[in-house]
């Protein structure tokens, strides 16, 4: 018998307190996936000597494939209970990754890559679904859902550090390998320590949905990817342009089932509708700026991968800490007020990168961006949990899956249009800076990219090297400031339109 969910506040006890450790470690390993593959790339590219196509898509394919199925499997796990899907996207996953640790050829890696990224996607919304299942009482819930935002934080931080020890010692497939053991222990604890939850009343799925929305979300996904990787094309536009005619197909099928995919009324709650968009604006900004400032790190300060790695570890910790402040502060404040004023709060550091220059060096970006951390955190926190408690219960699966959803593909539009906004800016800069007497060749690589402009740099006579080098890294940085401030009129206008929005219709209530 399908277990029924509960409106009385009875508190968690040990039972499910081990339960979400366990729902945390695939967080962990989905999150770490999607960084630790990029370290193994020389390794695996010396191996398997892929085509520069099929690297593209050893790396993308499994982001792309977590991305289009989200949604279909947070529904499929409120249909067939979210314990089982859970552990059938476990047993997947764990089996996918067996076979791409000893992948013997390019073709066989990206089907796997792809495997694991369908079998993520049942992972992510059924363990944030169950998290709604398991904790009734509000603070708790809310802790719970700090730890589970957590785990994905860590294993983002962790994963490069991790991998680079496993590369160090041992051949490129070892890191496909950590997932093994953690998926065989969900195996075994899910069913003892998980409780079960299906939508007793739920129909079939159906499938010609599930086909548009994954079809709708990997072309739009794909387009936005390409243009942030290989700039604007014909190919790319087509790829957006058709993934919005079948979003288009995909909506007008749902209000015509009885029993839809998606039940397109949770975006009628503003709780819900609310979230949804700050959780989609909130992973635009701070995904745009964390690959700049990253880039910042490595080609205007001149650290290393690692030590620019190290130098965004402050951000981290203080995002943990966010999370968790974000639970006591709502007890005496309303969500309402809370979530708003964590963006506003946020904005604060994107207006310190707007001062940013070539010559700030380490404490102005770190600050920010340790600024930024807390305040999004506390946002991201309370917004997953008004997603999970404005949609009923038996549609926390699905619910899920549209937050994971506007997740990823915020992450993606953010490294796609402030990228673009970046790039736009760094090649308007340079070129009324660029030193003359550079071949048309140098003076292209250069106008490029700031990496190609510290590559050129050093290929080219001294005299001509720094002036370069110093006016490219003026110019990105310029478009750094630029991009801080569109984030931040972004971020502004999302929080004080939210607070409007919540005001009306829960002023003074706790979610």
């Amino acid at each position: 018998m399908p277990q029924q969910d509960t409106t009385v506040s009875a508190r968690a006890g040990r039972r499910e307190w081990i339960g979400l450790a366990v729902l945390a470690f695939p967080c962990f390993l989905l999150s770490m996936d999607f960084t630790v593959l990029h370290l193994a790339v020389p390794k695996l590219t010396a191996d398997l000597e892929p085509s520069s196509t099929q690297l593209l898509w050893i790396v993308d394919i499994y982001g792309f494939m977590i991305a289009s199925s989200l949604i279909t499997m947070g529904t499929l796990g409120d249909r067939i209970g979210r314990r089982k899907l859970l552990l059938i996207g476990a047993a997947a996953f764990g089996v996918a990754s067996a076979v791409a640790a000893f992948a013997d050829s390019a073709a066989t890696l990206i089907a796997t890559r792809g495997m694991l990224g369908v079998a993520g996607a049942t992972l992510m919304p059924s363990t944030m679904a169950l998290i709604r299942n398991m904790f009734h009482d509000e603070t708790q819930r809310r802790f719970a859902i700090a730890m589970w935002i957590n785990a994905f934080i860590v294993g983002g931080a962790i994963g490069p550090i991790l991998g680079g020890v496993m590369l160090e010692h041992f051949w490129w497939g070892s890191v496909f390998l950590l997932n093994v053991p953690v998926m065989a222990l969900l195996l075994v604890l899910g069913p003892i320590l998980l409780p079960e939850f299906r939508d007793a009343n739920a129909g079939r799925l159906d499938i010609p949905s599930a086909a548009l929305s994954l079809s709708a979300i990997l072309l739009i996904i794909f387009g936005i990817k390409r243009i942030a990787q290989d700039g604007a094309g014909s190919v790319q536009f087509l790829a957006i342009a058709a993934g919005l005619a079948i979003a288009v197909l995909f909506v007008i099928r749902q209000r015509r089932l009885a029993h839809p995919l998606i039940d397109l009324e949770l975006f009628s709650l503003p709780p819900f509708s609310a979230s949804v968009v700050t959780q989609l604006v909130a992973t635009v900004t701070f995904g745009g700026l964390y690959l700049l400032v990253s880039q910042y790190f490595q080609l205007v300060v001149g650290l290393s991968p690692l030590r620019a790695g190290m130098a965004l570890l402050p951000a981290t910790v203080v995002g943990i800490i966010g999370t968790f402040v974000a639970p006591a502060i709502v007890k005496k404040y309303p969500p309402a007020y809370v979530m708003p004023a964590g963006m506003l709060f946020t904005t604060a550091g994107m207006v310190a990168l707007t001062r940013l220059n070539e010559t700030s060096g380490l404490i102005l970006p770190v600050g920010a961006y340790m600024i930024m951390s807390f305040g999004i955190n506390i946002a991201m926190t309370l917004t997953t949990d008004m997603i999970m408690t404005a949609a009923p219960p038996e549609r926390a699966g699905s619910a899920s899956g549209i937050s994971e959803t506007s997740a990823e593909l915020g992450a993606a539009l953010g490294v796609a249009i402030l990228g673009s906004i970046s790039t736009a800016a760094y090649r308007h800069s340079l070129a009324d800076s660029i030193p003359a007497g550079l071949s048309q060749e140098a003076k292209a690589d250069a106008m490029a990219t700031i990496g190609g402009a510290v590559n050129t740099g050093g290929q080219i006579d001294g005299s001509l090297a720094d002036p370069l080098i110093q006016s490219a890294r003026a110019a990105f940085s310029g478009s750094l400031a630029l991009v801080a401030v569109v984030c931040t009129v972004l971020v502004a206008v999302t929080a004080i339109s939210v607070f409007l929005v919540l005001g009306r219709s829960q002023r003074g209530l706790r979610v």
